[in-house]
């Protein structure tokens, strides 16, 4: 747990993995990969852990719809082999128009299918029968290898059922576009309901809170950057509804009549501007209950300026 990144490829690999690089040597704590419609990523925490010695490197988060269940534990199994035990897997459920148009799939009942996958998962994991029944099924066995038996397993969150079962199965939650206050007030709350339910406190539960940043001086070029590339989830359903929840139902309303993301919502969101407020949005987020605040790029923004700027941010 601390101050960790969200480093994706983009065009480059050689420039990641440069960056990747950057980020432990200035001692950042862990590194995740998001799953977009370009390079698997899995795949490539592989090719992070490759150029990387100590810092830790997570799926945040990889669809759980995307590969059977078994097949995701041999893979994590590897690159938490191949890492030295530096592998956090990091899933989610996804949105249904990504699902259904990307895995051929369909989301039905997400909380209870994210339960039957991790339960699969872990099972084969410790070397274990995976339980029966449910739209996930299979009687996988390593032969001849022994993975990670307590391999971290992370939940990609947004609405409190999710969060709740986070608390009560995973290891960890990770979480996107959710502001400081929502993460105070819903998600840590909620989070500590599933840890009690499991029968356990939260001390050792990681919140991986991703922080937009830029720390520059084009504060409002910087800004409007990032709005563009928020225009699609807020008209996505799951993004949407925790967005509402969070005090935000007016950015809803005004993402359907077309009108930009507000400047109240950025502020809250992001760490944009120059070291000394960037370094504090971070810190709000460590405040709230983030455990594992998470600094990404801004588009088009000088991110290997920021990660050395932000890197402190935490001490």
């Amino acid at each position: 747990m601390g101050l960790g990144s969200f480093i994706s490829v983009g065009r480059s690999l050689d420039t990641a993995l440069e960056r990747v690089e950057l980020a432990e040597r200035l001692g950042y704590e862990a590194v995740y990969v998001t799953h977009l419609a370009a390079r698997d990523s899995l795949t490539t925490l592989m090719a992070y852990a490759s150029r990387t010695e100590r810092v830790r490197l997570g799926t945040g988060v990889m669809p759980i719809y995307s590969r059977k269940a078994a097949t995701t534990a041999m893979s994590a199994a590897t690159v938490d082999e191949f890492s030295d035990h530096r592998l956090v897997l990091g899933l989610g459920v996804s949105h249904r128009p990504v699902v259904q148009a990307w895995f051929d799939e369909k989301i039905e009942k997400p909380v209870r299918e994210m339960r039957q996958y991790v339960g699969i998962v872990r099972s084969i994991l410790r070397g274990e029968n995976p339980p029966e029944g449910g739209r996930f099924r299979s009687s996988f066995h390593f032969m001849g290898y022994e993975a990670r038996a307590d391999l971290p397993i992370y939940i990609g969150g947004l609405s409190p059922g999710m969060l709740r079962l986070a608390g009560e199965i995973a290891d960890g939650v990770v979480l996107w576009l959710c502001v400081p206050s929502y993460v105070e007030e819903v998600v840590v709350p909620t989070v500590a309901e599933g840890r009690e339910r499991a029968g356990k406190g939260v001390e050792g539960f990681d919140i991986v809170a991703a922080v937009p940043a830029a720390v520059t001086g084009e504060r409002d070029e910087a800004r409007d950057k990032l709005r563009r590339n928020l225009i699609p989830y807020f008209h996505l359903p799951f993004y949407r509804a925790m967005i509402e929840r969070a005090g935000f139902g007016d950015d809803v309303a005004a993402a359907d009549e077309g009108k930009p993301v507000s400047d109240r919502f950025l502020g809250a969101l992001a760490a944009i501007g120059d070291r000394e407020d960037a370094t504090a949005s971070v810190r709000r987020y460590r405040e709230a209950g983030a455990t594992s605040p998470c600094v990404g790029a801004v588009p088009r923004t000088d991110f290997d300026a920021t990660l050395e700027a932000l890197a402190g941010a935490l001490a």
